[in-house]
């Protein structure tokens, strides 16, 4: 069960990758319309976004689940759709009256364009299918090894190859039960839009509870870019910025909850908070107050109270869904490129539907989530922000002269601890070797707003939109050999005796010790350079000892060996082996 839930908070954390390109996509298409700038130009440019969503998908859900992000995966995503679509086209049966009547060059470009279309209805979806077997054949087959004659086609030239043929089973699948699939579709949007009130609301509840393991994402998802459909535009997204005079059930009740609830919160935890500490305590809300109303990112103030008050949160979560209902029963279609914030309101402001009713909505939302937080943090003593037994540094620390990466690597237990280092919008997610080396007072010290845990070995770390400007200093750290200038790393220094891994079946595994242009050790790790390191074997690595391979283009091959690294690397010195 572990496994299947850590499979889907991968796919969720892949899905941010191509959603993050909605807002200037959005933008574009609100900026070039008549009553705004009324440049035609900008609104094809934001218009062919929306209209490739299925390829964008394609490529950011590959790179995502690719093993160091690896571009190969994108190349090979774009394959694997344009393979699944084309081939799922020529199958799909054109009915007559779509060509009755006209000429054969005609009727051969209405049957295209039919198809097209059709096809279209389901881009989205099968662009996430061809990301994910692309991104999934790529940590697979990334590192294949051919026999030499055909050996031109190992490694990462592999994978769109592999891709490739999957899609055309993708393709054949798609294109036999299109009839079904299409229905089943159909019959989904009618079930969702005719719950009414009672589905949005439920909606809503489920997207504030599942943001606790990140798996909202895939519900957004089908909600957005999927359900419903207006003269070829599917989802409540896409159908907004399509002029869907009926879109935006789906965005409306957010702005409520995002623009005011929130930020209502936030004021009842800074009127709370203990006299000597409400000033600082003050500086953190106001930040996370602003960032929720301009923009729509509310994580880092739900994470908290979170855990601290559950039942402040299911209240939360409550009325996030009665907002969904109140918002559709009241006739209010909004809608956002990126989220429920002012700058996605004041942009598409003349293309929803009575907008205007957000203000004395929002004005209610403001006052009930004031006054229940306040009360809920009075009543139970609740430890919010400025509230805490002991004093405690609410504000980011200064990173050490090493950067910042290296401080939040020392906090995650070492550079021996990560096993993978990822983002999605507002949260690190890490793979580690060891939860318990975590050092959440110092995460939280560094800024973090709060730690889950949601399978053994995985860890997310909440810290706002800079999470991803985090995860990228933490992957630069990791990949300076230990010889560099650079102290945040935590050093796993080799316990007296340490035992060296077998050095024959290791240097057969890094394919051969002519292979091994340099090494040098460090943070529990072999920094190994290659000359080709599609050579390596990572089946034997693991049979050798190691437990786990970080290859990283124009960096050395990092081999994640605890304390064998110093005296393994100490015995390859002795083989004549050169210092990386």
């Amino acid at each position: 069960m572990a496994s299947v839930i850590d499979g889907f908070q991968r796919l969720g954390r892949a899905l941010m990758l191509p959603i993050a390109v909605l807002p200037v996509a959005g933008l574009l298409l609100r900026l070039g319309q008549p009553d705004l700038l009324d440049v035609p130009m900008l609104a094809a440019a934001g218009n062919v976004i929306f209209d490739n969503l299925g390829l964008i998908f394609a490529i950011g859900v590959a790179v995502g689940l690719a093993r160091e992000n690896n571009g190969a995966a994108g190349l090979a995503g774009v394959v694997g759709f344009l393979v699944a679509t084309k081939g799922a086209a020529v199958l799909l049966a054109v009915p007559p009256e779509v060509t009755a009547g006209l000429a054969q060059a005609a009727a051969e470009a209405a049957a295209k364009a039919y198809r097209d279309q059709q096809v279209s209805r389901l881009g989205v979806p099968i662009g996430v299918l061809s990301g994910l077997i692309a991104g999934l054949s790529y940590n697979r087959f990334s590192e294949i090894r051919l026999p030499p004659y055909l050996a031109f086609f190992g490694g990462r030239r592999f994978v769109p190859i592999a891709t490739g043929c999957i899609g055309i089973v993708v393709a054949a699948a798609f294109g036999l039960a299109w009839p079904w699939l299409t229905r089943g579709v159909e019959a989904l949007s009618h079930a969702v839009v005719g719950a009414g009130p009672w589905g949005l609301f439920v909606y809503g509840v489920l997207n504030r509870i599942l943001i606790i393991t990140g798996l909202h994402h895939i519900l957004n998802n089908l909600a957005w870019f999927v359900i419903g459909e207006y003269h070829g535009a599917t989802g409540d997204l896409h159908r907004f910025f399509a002029g869907d005079p009926n879109a935006g059930a789906f965005m409306s009740g957010f702005f409520p909850v995002m623009m005011f609830g929130l930020p209502g919160a936030c004021l009842a935890m800074y009127h709370t908070a203990r006299p000597e500490r409400r000033a600082v305590a003050g500086g953190l809300l106001l930040s996370l107050a602003l960032t929720s109303f301009l923009t729509g990112v509310t994580e880092p103030i739900e994470f908290t109270f979170m855990f601290l008050a559950p039942v402040l949160y299911a209240v939360h979560a409550l009325l996030t869904g009665v907002a969904m209902a109140l918002m559709h029963a009241l006739g209010v279609h909004l809608g956002f490129g990126f989220s429920a914030g002012l700058f996605d309101y004041v942009l598409n402001f003349s293309k929803s539907t009575r907008p205007l009713w957000l203000l004395p909505i929002g004005a209610v939302y403001f006052g009930l989530y004031y006054a229940l937080f306040r009360y809920g943090i009075v009543r139970f003593g609740l430890a919010t922000p400025g509230r805490e037994a002991e004093p405690v540094a609410v504000a980011p620390l200064a990173a050490p002269a090493g950067g910042r990466g290296g401080a939040f690597i020392a906090a995650l237990g070492g550079a021996a601890n990560l096993l993978n280092v990822d983002a999605c919008t507002t949260r690190l997610r890490l793979t580690v070797a060891d939860g318990a080396k975590v050092d959440e007072p110092a995460l939280a010290r560094l800024g973090a707003r709060g730690v889950v845990r949601p399978a053994a070995g995985a860890v997310q770390v909440v810290l706002g939109p800079v999470a991803d400007q985090v995860a990228v200093e933490i992957r630069r750290e990791l990949r300076v050999p230990s010889s560099a200038p650079t102290a945040p790393v935590a050093a796993v220094p080799a316990a007296a005796g340490a035992a060296a891994l077998e050095l024959e079946p290791l240097l057969a595994a890094l394919g051969g010790a002519a292979n091994v242009a340099g090494v040098a050790a460090g943070a529990g790790r072999l920094l190994v350079r290659l000359h080709d390191a599609a050579r390596i074997d990572a089946g034997a690595l693991e049979r050798v000892g190691v437990r786990g391979l970080a290859l990283v283009a124009g960096a050395p091959a990092q081999l994640l060996v605890g304390e064998a690294a110093e005296p393994t690397c100490a015995r390859l010195a002795a083989r004549g082996i050169p210092a990386a």
